[in-house]
């Protein structure tokens, strides 16, 4: 009976020698952990994850990517089979711990790719992030021209500032980031996870009446200052944008909070007008603790 739990057990401890070789980055003890499990267990459903994990570390190139095209194939394959596979042998945290080192390394492979819209991915700062290496990311979204008007850069430089300072002193980014993509700021509330904003994300998601679409998100920074007045000191760090009205919006609610600070009362007669006009729910929402 003994017998029979060792030889049962066999191909566990032959995949845990694998994986164990993988996690400390130990190409060839992996391999040979690999070359034993494929010669005594052949239909182990294992063999082909294992086999494409140890051969990305025996693999690895240090030429920089030649074009955006060659980068980008590189990268798919990596964000793909690699990724799915090494969360799924060694777990979700080793999983990702694994995989930084390789982002890390396709960055700078990728580090002389300019910015293009249609290759985004394949330029440095969203690979940095990946790898956790934030600063670096902030540092190439610094890079790239005109970043602020850009929504993947403008996203990915939020995310980087929001790992290394927190939510209070980004909200200026996630404002102008909300304002220029709803989408990539409705993707990126939800990868931060971050309590206060998926408390506001939740209300807002429930009682904002608009076109019950992403683009509502564009005026979540004007209601976000109707429930959290004490957002604004944070939010007015926000840069200058397109002017569209979720902004103006904004920037009203602030002048208001202003004047209500100072007594003013009549002079909230007209900004409270204009913003009536611009979009009925936020005035409501703003009118709602008055």
């Amino acid at each position: 009976m003994q017998l029979d739990i060792f030889e049962h057990s066999r191909d566990v401890m032959l995949r845990n020698d694998a994986l164990q070789a993988l996690l400390r980055r130990d190409a060839i003890t992996a391999r040979a952990a690999w070359q034993s499990l494929a010669a005594e267990f052949p239909s182990d459903p294992n063999l082909p994850s294992l086999d494409l994990l140890v051969g990305t570390l025996e693999h690895v190139e240090d030429t920089p990517f030649k074009d955006h095209g060659t980068a980008q194939g590189v990268l798919q394959h990596l964000h793909g089979r690699v990724h799915t596979e090494a969360l799924q042998q060694l777990g979700h945290a080793d999983g990702l711990a694994w995989m930084a080192p390789l982002w890390r390394h396709a960055a700078q492979r990728a580090s002389r790719l300019e910015f293009r819209p249609d290759f985004s991915e394949a330029h440095a700062a969203p690979l940095l992030l990946r790898a956790a290496d934030f600063s670096a990311a902030a540092d190439a979204v610094a890079s790239i021209a005109s970043w602020r008007r850009i929504p993947a850069a403008l996203a990915w430089m939020a995310e980087a500032r929001f790992r290394l300072e927190g939510l209070d002193a980004n909200w200026g980014l996630l404002a102008e980031l909300a304002w220029l993509s709803p989408g990539r700021f409705d993707a990126l509330t939800r990868c931060l996870a971050d309590p206060l904003l998926q408390r506001l994300r939740r209300r807002f998601d429930a009682e904002f009446e608009g076109l019950g679409n992403v683009d509502d998100l564009a005026w979540f920074p004007a209601w976000a200052l109707t429930e959290q007045p004490a957002l604004a000191r944070m939010m007015g760090q926000a840069q200058p944008g397109l002017h569209k009205p979720p902004e103006t919006a904004m920037r009203l609610l602030l002048d208001l909070l202003h004047l209500e600070r100072q007594g003013r009362q009549r002079d909230l007669i007209d900004p409270r007008k204009r913003l009536r006009d611009l979009h009925p729910a936020v005035f409501a929402a703003y009118m709602r603790r008055r």
